[in-house]
């Protein structure tokens, strides 16, 4: 039996990276997957190709998530389309880097606008089909950073924290209908977007987890699949650290 057969999926940004990793693995174990992107519709048609040959139905949305009635029409169209949302992935995601006094107001809008009102404008948007099939998991891919901090990433770190703050917020108002909700903060993850740091980078930071590498989007996309599943049908508010160790608090 596979663990999502039959649900249906949303998972923002998942053209490539971590939401790539998930989107491969839900329908691996059942899911319909619905997936946005925002510019790469090259890898959006071959990322649907891909999902197709685990005879789930897949299709890639070109939609905004920062945008309130972008969010709000791709979930009707999902709808429309898949016939029910079951869960939503916040995967959606940027960072813009800098030391306080090098970060803009604008680098600093942006990041809170992708990373933190994309999930206000989502979850929003799922809330009703989910309360009317009393029914739902919501997960946040919030981040290590969103933990503990990390210098140069103060606006990145305060959108990834205000998910976690969010996502507690939810589970307590929605936990009366069945709709969970948790975050997951991955750490040093191997994807297209690490693979062009300096080998000494990645060495240093390996070198500090306790697992002594950098995880997989397997890694995070198998947390999803626990988080999403009837596996986890009683954990609600929480946050799971995919991170091999890095923080232990």
């Amino acid at each position: 039996m596979k663990l999502l057969e039959g649900k249906t999926a949303i998972i923002t940004g998942a053209s490539r990276g971590i939401g790539r990793g998930i989107a491969l693995v839900f329908a691996q174990q059942g899911a319909n997957v619905a997936f946005t992107y925002s510019a790469s519709v090259e890898a959006a048609k071959q990322l649907e190709e891909e999902l197709a040959t685990f005879g789930v139905k897949a299709k890639g949305y070109q939609s905004n998530a920062a945008d309130f009635n972008e969010a709000q029409k791709l979930v009707d169209d999902v709808v429309a389309e898949f016939g029910t949302v079951d869960i939503l992935i916040n995967n959606a995601g940027i960072t813009k880097d800098n030391l306080l006094m090098r970060i803009s107001e604008e680098d600093f809008d942006k990041v809170i606008e992708v990373n933190l009102k994309s999930v206000f404008n989502m979850t929003k948007a799922v809330q009703r089909p989910m309360l009317k099939q009393r029914k739902g998991s919501i997960i946040n891919m919030s981040s290590v950073v969103g933990v503990q901090g990390n210098a140069g990433q103060s606006n990145y770190a305060a959108s990834k924290a205000g998910m976690l703050g969010f996502t507690k917020s939810v589970a307590l108002e929605l936990g009366s209908r069945n709709i969970r909700c948790n975050a997951i903060a991955p750490g040093f993850i191997e994807t297209e977007m690490t693979a062009k740091l300096p080998e000494a980078t990645v060495k240093g930071w390996t070198d500090a987890i306790p697992l002594k590498r950098g995880g997989t989007p397997d890694d995070v996309a198998n947390a999803c699949i626990f988080l999403a599943s009837d596996m986890s049908a009683y954990i609600t508010g929480q946050t799971l650290n995919v991170d091999g160790g890095m923080i232990t608090a």
